[in-house]
């Protein structure tokens, strides 16, 4: 089958959303099916540094569009369009709701991601036209709560053909087969001490201030930090040397493909996020997100403690993560020192959390948005 992965993300970039259409991409590719993707811009890297960034085994077709900004991506789209219709592709899958309405219209089949609610005057209309189309179409919607929203807005119910409730997930191959914590530390060359790692951006709401905090209750305990932009990199890095915080170490942004050493190599993996989470785009998600980052932290294998937010309930529970309300700093310390103090228990969580995680890879949410769909 020929897919059209249509997206405005940019390629090559370290954003979740970027990350998230790469990995949609390999799946298809897994799957058997003839991917291209189509972004907006111009050709800056060669394949072989794109797979590092976001590690990526399976190749694909990206073709670049030249976009301007003053005709608001609506040039991008009609010249989509047009591959769409001149390749005669079998199925589209987008996160626009002009590039839906196209393929709609050229009779196409497609899948549009739903990963928040639209905004400004133009995106609610945009969505209500789809939603109460004729096409032949699937939505993908990162949670449950994100679909109940947009009945809520739009005061309908998803046909059950039409929706597909699709979390974000993990490609599972990378976390397999790694050696133990110790061995990972030292190739890392992290001290072989009990470590707690975070691994993400370092955006507001992603709990930064609390693993600060963390760091100065437990100096016994090393902290380490992957991931993040240069700039907001750089400005808690000195935070920490300024207030001579000495166990917390900040690696900055690494390429995908080492993120699951990183993490394997941790003794518990920590997930602070806030009451209101930010992200690339702005907004907040935090009433429903579907982090990447809890995916694979299951797929580590290792005691998570995260968050007490509702909408990750969706996908962990007590059986596969500690939770802890967000600004009670004791509660995170109390969790911590358990993990320390009963490994047993943090493995039962960790092997737990690698058992659950199977049913959320990439491709087996590829399979799953296409089942009795399209063939």
């Amino acid at each position: 089958m020929q897919i059209a992965v249509i997206t405005t993300s940019q390629i090559p970039s370290i954003t979740a959303n970027s990350i998230q259409v790469m990995k949609v991409c390999q799946s298809y590719c897994q799957l058997g099916h003839d991917v291209t993707l189509i972004v907006p811009g111009k050709k800056t890297i060669d394949w072989v540094e794109i797979s590092k960034i976001f590690g990526i085994q399976s190749k694909f077709s990206i073709k670049y569009i030249p976009s301007h900004r003053i005709f608001r991506r609506y040039d991008f789209s009609f010249r989509s369009g047009l591959h769409i219709f001149m390749k005669n592709c079998d199925l589209v899958h987008t996160w626009m709701p002009q590039i839906a309405s196209i393929a709609g219209l050229l009779g196409k089949p497609y899948i549009i991601e739903l990963h928040g609610m639209p905004t400004g005057k133009v995106g609610p209309k945009l969505y209500k036209n789809i939603i109460f189309s004729n096409h032949k179409k699937r939505f993908l919607c990162i949670t449950n709560a994100l679909r109940e929203m947009y009945e809520t807005a739009y005061e309908f119910r998803f046909k059950e053909s039409e929706i597909q409730i699709a979390p974000n997930g993990v490609v599972l191959e990378p976390y397999l087969n790694l050696p133990e914590s110790s061995e990972l530390k030292n190739t890392l060359g992290i001290n072989d001490h009990f470590t707690a790692v975070y691994t993400g951006h370092l955006y507001q709401g992603r709990g930064m201030d609390l693993l600060i905090e963390l760091g100065k209750v437990l100096p016994e305990i090393q902290f380490v930090w992957v991931g993040g932009r240069e700039e907001d990199v750089n400005q808690w890095r000195e935070y920490i040397d300024r207030n001579l915080i000495k166990n917390i170490t900040l690696v900055g942004f690494v390429e995908n493909e080492y993120i699951p050493t990183y993490q394997s190599a941790g003794d518990v993996l920590l997930m602070p996020y806030e009451m209101s989470i930010a992200g690339s785009s702005g907004g907040n998600s935090a009433d429903f997100c579907s982090p990447m980052k809890m995916f694979e932290y299951m797929a580590a294998g290792k005691p998570i403690i995260s968050s007490d937010l509702p909408i990750l309930h969706e996908v962990l529970s007590d059986k596969n993560a500690i939770f802890c309300q967000y600004n009670e700093v004791n509660q995170w310390v109390d969790a911590i020192n358990r993990i320390k103090n009963d490994p047993a228990y943090g493995i039962r969580l960790g092997n737990q959390a690698r058992v659950d995680v199977e049913q959320y890879s990439w491709i087996e949410r590829a399979k799953k948005s296409m089942d009795g769909f399209v063939k």
